[in-house]
């Protein structure tokens, strides 16, 4: 594959713009995978294996991926919206490769995996893969998310029996239940939902008498957000990460 056609579709610009980066001398080539050695390139057309290969664009490490697999802890204050209404969006966290990765679509760039209310915080999934998208957000897979949930007034067991055996939402006559309720302590719970309804926590917390005042995802599939990834940082899947998230907790 050229190399002006890998920087294309890693999201650094039209092809003739990745052109002129590589005969400008602002892209340097690893084939011998992270921590090797890298070698300036000034040939756009010249032909490299794009699997594995590690490119440093203007001084920014980039390895290649067919396909963009991210994890975003996300702040509160951030919409998960590419045209945002009232607070900054979360794609304004992420570089611009990221954001303008060529698509099919008529989208470009990275697409969060569902979304999460301005004031929520914890774990957002972002990818440019649709299959990887539909899996991960459609309520007939059953992929647990797991929000730690601080309530206004005190929770009792009754409310968390209610919240195990299913509550009626105004929009569906159907019982929406939790997959998982733990009382962490009198006003903290730890919920885990296998489905994505829209504010869905909050309704369900409303339908047995309380409020959400503070709503945090802290786990996807059998995968915690990494204690090391602050607010605002993202960090790219490993493919034992994709085959985590993808588990159901034991």
């Amino acid at each position: 594959m050229q190399l002006q056609d890998i920087l294309y579709s890693q999201g650094f610009g039209t092809r003739r713009v990745c052109a002129g980066l590589v005969q400008q001398g602002w892209v340097m080539v690893s084939t011998t995978g992270p921590g090797g050695e890298y070698a300036l390139c000034t040939d756009s057309v010249a032909d490299f294996e794009p699997e594995g290969l590690q490119l440093r664009v203007q001084g920014v490490d980039w390895p290649y991926h067919e396909k963009a697999y991210v994890l975003l802890h996300k702040p509160a204050g951030t919409e998960c919206s590419q045209k945002p209404s009232t607070y900054p969006s979360i794609y304004t966290l992420l570089p611009p490769a990221l954001r303008q990765r060529p698509s099919k679509t008529a989208v470009q760039g990275i697409q969060a995996v569902g979304r999460l209310d301005q004031d929520t915080t914890g774990m957002l999934l972002l990818s440019d893969d649709g299959q990887f998208i539909h899996r991960m957000s459609s309520p007939k897979k059953h992929v647990p998310k797991v929000y730690q949930v601080t309530t206004k007034h005190p929770v009792d067991e009754a409310q968390v029996n209610k919240l195990l055996a299913g509550v009626v939402l105004d929009d569906d006559p159907k019982p929406v239940c939790a997959a998982a309720c733990v009382r962490v302590d009198t006003h903290r719970l730890d919920l885990t939902l296998t489905e994505g309804k829209y504010h869905q926590v909050k309704r369900m917390l409303a339908a047995v008498g309380n409020r959400v005042e503070g709503l945090h995802r802290s786990q996807i599939g059998s995968m915690p957000l990494p204690a090391d990834l602050a607010p605002g940082q993202w960090r790219w899947l490993s493919a034992d990460d994709l085959k985590v998230l993808t588990t159901a907790p034991a």
